[in-house]
Order: C-alpha cells, then sequence, then structure tokens
C-alpha cells in the first residue's frame, strides 16, 4: 500500500524536527521552507509568502494533506507578549509587528487555498495556545480553572491575534464555501520543550505555567499524526474541523484536551510532574497563583 503523501511547510523548524522522526517512517514526505535545515538535508526550498502560488504549486500537487507549520519573523521586531499573568508584564511591543503577522496569515491563507484547488483532503495547521493567551490572567490567579477549545480566542498581541485568524481561516475552507472541502484541525501547541526549573529565575507562577503547557516530543508526534489519520474529525455541526491543544496529559493542565481524546483517540503519554518530578520537589514552594 502506497505511504500517505504528506507536505511540511516550516520544515527547517522545531515542530518539524519533533515530528520528522516518526513521519519519515510513515509518509512519503515534501519538506519545504527558505531556510536550510540540521535535521534534514532534503529540504526544498520556496517561499510560500508568495501571492504568486504558481511558483510553487507543483509541489502541493498529488499531496493527501499538508502541515502547515511555518510563520513570519522579521528581526528586531516583536509580535509577542507573553506573560499575561504576571504583575510586571513586558512592555508594550510595536506596532509594525502587524505587517510581520499579516504575512503570516497570509502564508496560511495559500496553504488552505491550493488545498481547493489542488484537491488536498486535509491541512494540520500548527497553531498556538496564544489564540486565547488573554485567558491566562484568570486562569493563573484563580478566577478560571479551564480553558478549551470553544472558548472564544482573545488575544491582546499581534501573534495571538494572527493564530486565531488561521483558525477562522480554516474553518471558513472547512466548511466547502469555496467550491471543495478542506478539513482541518489546528493545534494550538503549548511548551513543546524541557520545563527547567532554572530557566525561571524563581518565578514560580510561570513555572507553573510552562508544567502545565508541556508536551513531550512523542505526544507530539502521537497527536499530529492521529490529526493526519483521523478518518472523521466532523464538529456537532457536521463541519471537519477541530482545534486541538498540544499537551501532554499533565498533572498542572489547564487546558482541555477532551475533543482530542474523543475525536482522534489522542492519549497522551507523558506528564510534566513525573518528567521533571526532582526539579518540582526542590523548586516549587508556592502554589502558582497570583493572587
Amino acid at each position: 500500500m502506497a505511504k500517505r503523501r504528506v507536505l511540511i511547510t516550516g520544515a527547517s523548524g522545531e515542530i518539524t524536527r519533533q515530528l520528522l522522526p516518526t513521519f519519515r517512517d510513515l509518509y512519503d514526505l515534501t519538506l519545504l521552507d527558505t531556510r536550510p535545515s540540521q535535521h534534514a538535508n532534503d529540504i526544498i526550498e520556496a517561499d510560500i509568502g508568495d501571492t504568486d502560488v504558481d511558483k510553487y504549486r507543483q509541489h502541493f500537487r498529488g499531496i493527501d494533506t499538508i502541515v502547515h507549520n511555518v510563520r513570519a519573523k522579521t528581526p528586531g521586531i516583536k509580535t509577542s507578549a507573553p506573560g499575561q499573568w504576571k504583575k510586571e508584564r513586558p512592555g508594550p511591543e510595536p506596532v509594525e509587528g502587524y505587517f510581520v503577522e499579516r504575512k503570516s496569515v497570509d502564508m496560511a491563507f495559500n496553504v488552505l487555498r491550493l488545498a481547493v484547488e489542488e484537491n488536498i483532503r486535509r491541512v494540520v495547521i500548527t497553531s498556538s495556545n496564544h489564540a486565547a493567551d488573554w485567558y491566562e490572567s484568570k486562569l493563573h490567579n484563580g478566577q478560571l480553572d479551564t480553558v478549551g477549545p470553544d472558548t472564544y480566542p482573545r488575544s491582546d498581541n499581534f501573534y495571538g491575534w494572527a493564530k486565531a485568524t488561521y483558525e477562522h481561516l480554516g474553518f471558513m475552507f472547512a466548511t466547502g464555501r469555496f467550491g471543495h472541502v478542506v478539513e482541518n484541525v489546528q493545534v494550538r501547541v503549548g511548551a513543546p520543550r524541557p520545563i527547567r526549573a532554572a530557566d525561571f529565575d524563581g518565578d514560580q507562577v510561570t513555572y507553573k505555567r510552562d508544567l502545565g503547557a508541556y508536551i513531550s516530543e512523542r505526544d507530539m508526534r502521537q497527536l499530529y499524526t492521529k490529526s493526519i489519520e483521523a478518518g472523521d474529525i466532523r464538529n456537532e455541526d457536521g463541519i471537519p474541523f477541530q482545534i486541538f491543544y498540544g499537551v501532554s496529559n499533565n498533572t498542572r493542565g489547564f487546558w482541555s484536551i477532551t475533543n482530542a481524546r474523543k475525536v482522534i483517540g489522542y492519549e497522551p503519554e507523558d506528564d510534566s510532574e513525573i518528567e521533571f518530578a526532582e526539579e518540582i520537589r526542590q523548586n516549587i514552594t508556592t502554589n502558582g497563583r497570583t493572587m
């Protein structure tokens, strides 16, 4: 049986690096990016931010699923303001960040457009927890216990705005409004990295927060693989559209993965509480609340 053909954008990035060990075994891959990579030597150079999609259309022909991992960056322009829960929040970001993240939105649109035009069944888009990061002030001061995929997306930074816009675009294309239904999964990735106490300089709230947001590499691979391979991802309205939080089965978790468990059978194997148990024992001294 022929392998499923999967195209990955942003193939030089960290999310792709974590996915590749499993993906190379399972799929016939096409890897796109504008820069070289230390973890892949078979990347095709393509700028999907170019509005002339015919320049790279050939790479999308015959593809079964797209995994869209790329985002725009401009050196010197910050487009995110994490830490909504902190008493001392970062200063304002430059308004020019809009133009950076507008290119991110344009790239997502170009991918979805080509999915329609090339009759590609499904697109899995790497969104972010920042699509709804405004709620973290309430999550970490005890006013709110959990946020889920159905929570209305709100953000006060351009990075989060772009991710929420990915989700709105994805839903539009999943309805078939543009002639061909493009099944769509949006993964709101949490913290895809080791959670080391030394990185937090005694900030108990952010340390607890990242322990709750942690996703291990093997859970990341499982989540994306099941997002690609699940047969039926229709929501309660019959639209093949889902938002999943990309987190492990964390004891300190605060984002809901109930729908990922139900719809695609996601069963995360890891828990930051176990993975980093010794550091937690040595460094957690408060309940990690801001009030």
